[in-house]
């Protein structure tokens, strides 16, 4: 339709190469079927060739258009009378648990902004007898795919329901149901944890998924206090204010649970901001060395330090964690402590993290690096940060 930030986005790709094809506005879609199947419909959309049988059609998150794309191709390949079909491959809602699993009620969550929500199969348990659980975007979008193919394809032998055309084996995966539960708890809480920082800080205009993530927390029965990170981490900030420690007046705190169900935390310092100083503290326990002694180099931490204040952006020089595992890197070359805790970095991954306050850019792409599961309180790290 002459977007201009289509045609922008067709340049870009075309100058990388990129072979790029266009679908187009049907008009009164969907509502049209005989002008939908049509050369003026799915007919005017251009042909995407291929070369195998089977294709992945992805794409960057929902109502992008992935549907669509499939229902133009198997249009195209029965007008040059090939036989093409299309399946979903669905990793949530997991049809084949109950309804109210934890693991289902993590997917709403996860698409609370969305306002996504889980319910039976009717079209499914009319056709087969048996009870599965879809998603009501697709359960809604059933009838007219159904007639769409039907349609195309001249038959009414293919999907009798939305749990026919879903790919999904995960619960064959599943080997430990408890285990499962749990982390599937923590996922909703860190959702809404997500929701109500990106609403607080103004990332979002309305609180709409705060209010749904809530509700769903309330369906799983759980509460923020099931996140052990999160009350380690505001006991740690407490703790840092009332030995007046923290760095000019500010206090934080930071909490990270290792896969053995040790809890670590660190505070922040005229020297390392609190993730920093958790994240050496996690590495020092899982190396067995002891707390008094430094692994960092202190020429290395003082000659950062001192350019840091050199650029004169920031009258604070604490070291934040990507800058922090830099120096550590740079200290294990010379030193067999800072060897040893760094061998222990990869045990980091998928830990649960929780920080009181809202993180420097530096502490949030250190903890994406080390592949920590990190939430946050949406309180930026100022004097007022328990008034």
């Amino acid at each position: 339709t002459g977007q201009p930030s289509a045609v922008d986005f067709y340049q870009r790709l075309r100058k990388h190469g990129l072979k790029v094809f266009f679908h187009h506005a049907i008009p009164d879609y969907p509502n049209d079927l005989d002008m939908i199947v049509s050369a003026q419909g799915f007919g005017a959309n251009d042909y995407i060739p291929v070369t195998r049988q089977l294709v992945v059609v992805t794409g960057p998150g929902p109502c992008s258009g992935k549907m669509g794309t499939c229902l133009s191709q198997i249009y195209h390949e029965f007008e040059n009378g090939s036989c093409a079909r299309y399946a979903k491959f669905e990793t949530f809602p997991v049809w084949n648990l109950p309804l109210d699993h934890p693991l289902n009620h993590a997917y709403e969550a996860a698409t609370a902004d969305l306002r996504d929500y889980n319910a039976l199969d009717n079209f499914h348990y009319d056709a087969y007898k048996i009870v599965a659980v879809n998603y009501n975007r697709d359960l809604q979008a059933f009838p007219l795919l159904r007639a769409l193919l039907n349609r195309i394809t001249g038959s009414n032998d293919g999907y009798q329901s939305p749990t026919d055309m879903g790919v999904n084996c995960i619960i064959s995966g599943i080997i430990d149901d408890k285990y499962v539960q749990t982390a599937a708890k923590q996922e909703i809480v860190r959702r809404f944890l997500q929701y109500e920082a990106d609403f607080r800080l103004g990332r979002t205009a309305t609180d709409g998924a705060v209010i749904r993530a809530s509700e769903i927390m309330q369906k799983a029965n759980v509460t923020i206090a099931d996140r052990k990170v999160l009350t380690a981490a505001r006991e740690a900030a407490r703790d840092c204010e009332s030995r007046h420690k923290g760095d000019a007046g500010i206090y934080c705190g930071a909490a990270m649970q290792l896969h053995n169900g040790d809890l670590v935390t660190g505070k922040n310092s005229p020297l390392l901001h609190s993730a920093a100083s958790m994240i050496l503290n996690a590495v020092k326990h899982l190396a067995n060395i002891p707390d008094s002694q430094f692994i960092l180099l202190p020429e290395i931490v003082s000659s950062v330090a001192n350019f840091k204040y050199g650029l004169g952006s920031n009258s604070r020089v604490g070291l934040d964690l990507s800058e922090t595992l830099i120096v550590l890197v740079v200290s294990a070359s010379r030193d067999i402590y800072a060897q040893k805790a760094l061998a222990c970095l990869p045990q980091l991954a998928q830990c649960d993290v929780h920080l009181s306050h809202y993180p420097s850019r530096g502490d949030e792409a250190g903890l994406r690096h080390l592949g920590c599961s990190y939430t946050y309180d949406p309180v930026m790290p100022t004097k007022n940060l328990f008034v």
